[in-house]
């Protein structure tokens, strides 16, 4: 690594440039499969200090990378050859860019300096990867390096993060260059105007009913004691949106409920009595929280960027800045608890409350989601983490589970992708060996990626894995159900899950009775490596609670 004051560093090829260009952005792994065009790479990955972590698919290794960027900040980086290795990093790279995930891809290409292979394999990836990422670059020569990848880092990494696309093509790779690394630097941002904060905090005084919405963007590690003091001090109750769960510690008083579905569930009858919203850090590309109409409320955006303008969002005024400032420098304004009637909050909170504890201690077999819930927050400490595949069971995790700590339940409801809660608990379980972390998938999202059990083994990972057993495409055939529509063409016949996992060294474990679950659980974390739980579940319950009984509700409490 090359330091400010030591003259520049000459290195024998561009591989081993960028390697320690990334050595010098703090990465530790690459998660990656390899193809030739990447063997100059490989090369000079084995004498750094980088670990290589090989996927059975691109799609793991993206999804690992991106969840790196996700709990750290820093971006994660992945590595795949060209084409078919490319456009297996498509889907993460829309996962990451949505759900504001700071991730570079590296992938390789034929030489561009002369072929002898005509068009076998070339798809032209930058091209292909720019409308799903913040920048997709083609590496043209070894000397652009320091700079491409320093930029990538800083576009990946600023607000709002996002993917990036580095294609280094064999010969680029391959050649003699003369260049030295450059040194990240410290990033600020923009600090809200005093005009703004002013004029904000005034329309926070004003409100009769105020409410605190926390979004994905207020998910950073400084904001959390800005916001926590912010609702102790003003005791202005919040709410918050799926990818926003754990912000701020949801066994407050103060919490009213996680928007799980957009509309007609408890927590939006306390969003049409309020007169105003304070949104923090949520932005359009996650599924909408609330819809905004015309009839009088008010909302606040605060957030690194400006508002994004849609039919549902539109608020009237934006703070735009560093969210923590922000939101410390309106709490010093405003000056202490805010004076008005919170009774109809509280009210919808003990209805939140009851309604979201209904069915936890269900004996039916198979399960159903309530009582899984119940089971899981059992077994989970504070600081323990689950990772969300994408399901209907995501909708029970984000209305009845509650979030003590940030990033202790990983979801995405920006792309909701499945296939992804694997390789994220896998890379949460990386970061955290000494926590507790289960992957809690259908059976539909878990065979997508289900090859990186073997990947887990290999790592010896401390991660359980379990599986919801239905046999189907669950939420859509839910919302086939609900639509009107004959039951038919969602319904598939899975492996012995535990064979399954057996067979690549793990340890699998099938649940036979509910009052099983939770020694299960218990079992498999003591004992400690990989263990996948088969958990026959029903979903019967997804009618009757998410549709009649929300459909039957009165906001008149």
């Amino acid at each position: 690594m090359t330091s400010p004051d030591t003259p520049a560093q000459r290195l024998s090829k561009a591989s081993d440039l960028l390697v320690s260009s990334l050595e010098a952005e703090g990465v530790e792994h690459i998660f990656a499969v390899p193809g030739e065009e990447n063997l100059d790479v490989v090369e000079s990955l084995r004498t750094s200090s980088i670990e290589l972590v090989l996927t059975r698919h691109e799609q793991g290794a993206a999804f690992m990378a991106a969840t790196y960027g996700r709990l750290t900040g820093k971006a994660g980086v992945c590595m795949a050859t060209l084409g078919p290795g490319a456009t297996n990093f498509a889907t993460p790279a829309a996962y990451a860019n949505l759900g504001g995930m700071p991730l570079i891809m590296i992938t390789g290409q034929k030489p561009i300096k002369k072929s002898k292979q005509g068009q076998f394999q070339i798809v032209d990836i930058v091209n292909l990867f720019e409308p799903i990422c913040k920048m997709s670059k083609q590496i043209v020569h070894g000397n652009t390096i320091p700079a491409l990848v320093r930029e990538a880092f800083r576009v990946a990494e600023e607000e709002r993060p996002g993917a990036v696309l580095l294609e280094l093509p064999e010969d680029i790779a391959a050649e003699e260059v003369d260049a030295h690394v450059l040194q990240p630097h410290p990033r600020h941002y923009a600090i809200a105007g005093d005009t703004v904060l002013a004029e904000a905090a005034e329309m926070i005084k004003s409100a009769k009913m105020p409410l605190l919405l926390l979004g994905a963007g207020a998910n950073r590690q400084h904001a959390r004691s800005a916001l926590s003091k912010f609702i102790e001090d003003t005791r202005i109750p919040f709410f918050n949106t799926q990818m926003g769960k754990g912000v701020v510690d949801e066994r407050s008083e103060l919490f009213l409920g996680t928007a799980a579905l957009s509309d007609g569930d408890y927590v939006h009858c306390a969003i049409d009595r309020a007169d105003l919203i304070i949104n923090v850090g949520h932005d359009v590309v996650e599924k909408p929280p609330f819809f905004m109409e015309e009839n009088g409320t008010k909302v606040i955006h605060v957030n690194y960027k400006a508002a994004q303008v849609d039919q549902v969002y539109f608020p009237q005024i934006e703070v735009v800045g560093d969210i923590a400032q922000s939101i410390t420098r309106l709490g010093d304004i405003l000056g202490g608890a805010l004076e008005f009637d919170r009774s109809y909050y509280m009210r919808i909170k003990q209805e939140t409350d009851l309604h979201t504890s209904e069915g936890s201690d269900d004996a039916r077999f198979p399960i159903v989601p309530q009582r899984f819930v119940a089971d899981t927050r059992k077994v989970m400490g504070d600081q323990d983490i689950i990772a969300l595949d994408n399901g209907i069971y995501k909708i029970w995790y984000a209305r009845n589970y509650k979030a003590y700590q940030p990033n202790t339940i990983l979801l995405d409801n920006a792309l909701a992708t499945m296939g992804a809660g694997l390789p994220s608990a896998m890379m949460a379980s990386m970061l955290y060996p000494d926590r507790r972390v289960m992957a809690i998938c259908g059976d539909g999202g878990f065979m997508m990626n289900s090859q990186e059990v073997e990947t887990a083994v290999r790592l010896g990972l401390n991660l359980v894995i379990t599986v919801l057993d239905d046999s189907s495409y669950g939420m859509i055939r839910w919302k086939q159900a609900h639509a009107g529509f004959a039951d038919w063409g969602l319904e598939f016949n899975n492996p012995d899950f535990v064979q399954h996992a057996n067979s690549y060294g793990a340890t699998g474990h099938r649940v036979e009775r509910t009052e099983d679950l939770v020694p299960t659980f218990e079992k498999a974390f003591a004992a400690g490596g990989v263990h996948l739980v088969d958990v026959p579940v029903d979903y019967s319950e997804n009618q009757r609670v998410l549709i009649d009984e929300l459909a039957a509700k009165t906001c008149l409490i």
